[in-house]
């Protein structure tokens, strides 16, 4: 099962997250500043993260800018404030998913669910028999969840590996900002255009050359995305 480490200065707050996630099987972790979930993440095997934005010491924007220096694992982001542009920062910073205060403790937990799906799909916790995808200089090994371009290799996030991925395996097939997100984050795409959007340009910067004249992932004005289709 896996390890989750909860960060949130308020203590009642991780105490009650501690209980929905146990009773799921999980082993929870405990941090009650970006600091600390820094440093644990650095001694113990952290399979997603749970943290608050707004902590003393260390926030949480900048323990994910920290954390994803050397890290892909699932981040969830939590905040008191659900105005898009919090929330747009928080993935800017390399997060995976967000929950505004208060919330519903079996979102929270059905969103751990979620991210703990993709991540084992990504290979970080399990392992599946798949194929490689090619398109150009860019090569997708499914199988040892690699991706590299021109022979570099790219990190991405679990989050981003699998945005990719869909589009890889469809080339020249354009999907519209509501079916990408159904398809990865598999729930009703209700205010996913700044989501996508996001993660989308997180992709191209790090597989484009360069990202305001893409030459993989291209843009399909009022319609939505594609991967180009491109001899090998």
């Amino acid at each position: 099962m896996a390890n989750i480490l909860v960060c949130d200065d308020d203590r009642e707050i991780v105490e009650a997250i501690d209980i929905y996630l146990r009773e799921e099987g999980y082993q929870v972790y405990k941090a009650y500043d970006g600091e600390q979930a820094v440093e644990l993440l650095a001694r113990e095997t952290i399979h997603l993260l749970i943290m608050d934005v707004m902590m003393p010491r260390m926030d949480g924007i900048a323990a994910t800018l920290k954390i994803r220096e050397s890290s892909s694992i699932p981040i969830i982001i939590l905040s008191a404030k659900s105005e898009d542009t919090d929330k747009i920062l928080g993935l800017n910073t390399g997060a995976d998913d967000y929950v505004t205060k208060p919330f519903n403790p079996l979102e929270l937990v059905a969103r751990v669910k979620s991210n703990l799906r993709r991540y084992t799909s990504l290979g970080s916790l399990g392992h599946e028999n798949t194929q490689t995808y090619r398109t150009g200089g860019l090569v997708i090994n499914d199988e040892t969840k690699g991706v590299s371009v021109d022979g570099e290799t790219v990190k991405l996030t679990p989050i981003e590996y699998n945005i990719l991925l869909l589009l890889v395996k469809n080339q020249g097939r354009v999907f519209s900002i509501n079916q990408i997100y159904e398809n990865i984050w598999n729930e009703d795409a209700i205010g996913a255009d700044n989501t996508v959007a996001v993660h989308i340009r997180h992709i191209r910067e790090k597989i484009e050359i360069n990202p305001r004249d893409p030459r993989y992932l291209k843009v399909v004005w009022g319609v939505g995305y594609k991967i180009e289709k491109q001899d090998q």
